[in-house]
């Protein structure tokens, strides 16, 4: 395709405008950019006399509204359950009440609430008020079962559950939540609940020593040598379960023992029953059958539990009684 030769001048026309105009914009630019450093290189006015300052309005300080303390703002009616739900450390702003703990200075009161450390470092119990104590036995209810019928009675309760089993739980804050206080277990029986015989009875009191309290006729096992509570608690039943089995075992020895090898005295078959016997033979008239219980009970208490003032002085009047003395 051939351009016409009009149509080619045209165009080298165009282009060299456009390099002409292109030209002076970069003329004009370069002289205004040479002529600010002569502007900036003016000297600056001497200011001889204080110049005078403008006034400044002063700025208006807002103050902010402090609020009082949490225990100005309490009422009186509030529920104290939603403000001090548990336990927890002593705090000064939320407890209304002039609270006082410490040692005082020299002619000072005794440090009140606030920044008071030795108020943090004791425990306190402000949480259980007697209606937060309310609430909570209300909502305990529910898991509580009533009490059997027929075991109303302390006596009643010994005869059907004779065995008490006693353990502790611990919560503390600390890295584990094991205590090895937990594990220990106490089992209490009564004696008289375990029906056994005079032989049973005083051998089952030589096998366990000083576990045994004469006052309230309680034998006391305490077990913790095992890891767990349950497991000590079947421990203390397997040592009852075997003590009470070797009370009732009679050993083929124990039947070749004779009067001074027994561990303490026995009224029957003894001297002092045959010397009675005599002494009521040669009478002519019967022994009360009151003053020979009274000379049994005070003659086998003289034997076992040793010669003291009362004691002789209770074998004097039964002796005086029984040879008709009086």
């Amino acid at each position: 395709m051939m351009l016409k030769p009009h149509i080619i001048g045209e165009l080298q026309v165009r282009q060299l405008l456009r390099v002409t105009s292109r030209f002076k914009s970069n003329t004009i630019a370069s002289l205004s950019n040479e002529a600010k450093p002569a502007e900036d290189e003016e000297f600056r006015t001497l200011e001889l006399g204080v110049k005078k300052q403008e006034r400044r309005i002063s700025r208006v300080v807002q103050k902010t509204p402090v609020m009082p303390p949490r225990y100005k703002r309490q009422k009186i009616d509030q529920d104290w359950g939603s403000v001090w739900p548990a336990a927890r450390t002593f705090h000064p702003a939320t407890v209304p009440l002039p609270v006082r703990q410490g040692y005082p200075a020299t002619s000072q009161p005794t440090p009140d609430k606030w920044g008071n450390a030795e108020l943090m470092k004791i425990p306190n119990f402000l949480h259980l008020t007697p209606p937060v104590i309310k609430r909570q036995c209300e909502a305990l209810k529910k898991f509580c079962t009533p009490w059997p019928a027929g075991l109303e009675t302390v006596t009643r309760q010994e005869k059907y559950f004779p065995i008490t089993v006693s353990a502790s739980s611990y919560l503390h804050s600390s890295p584990t939540i094991r205590d090895a206080r937990a594990r220990i277990v106490t089992l209490k029986v009564s004696l008289k609940s375990l029906a056994l015989d005079e032989h049973g009875r005083d051998k089952l009191l030589r096998l366990v020593g000083p576990r045994y309290d004469p006052a309230t006729d309680q034998l006391t096992l305490v077990a913790d040598r095992c890891p767990l509570s349950q497991q000590n608690q079947d421990y203390c039943a397997y040592l009852l379960t075997v003590l009470y089995n070797e009370a009732m075992k009679t050993e083929p020895w124990e039947h070749e023992k004779e009067l001074m090898d027994r561990e303490k005295y026995v009224w029957e078959g003894s001297s002092s029953q045959m010397a009675v016997r005599a002494l009521s033979e040669a009478r002519q008239d019967a022994i009360p059958e009151e003053t020979l219980k009274e000379y049994e009970q005070v003659v086998t208490d003289l034997h076992n539990e040793g010669e003291d003032e009362p004691t002789l002085s209770r074998y004097h009047d039964s002796v005086v009684k029984l040879l008709g003395l009086a």
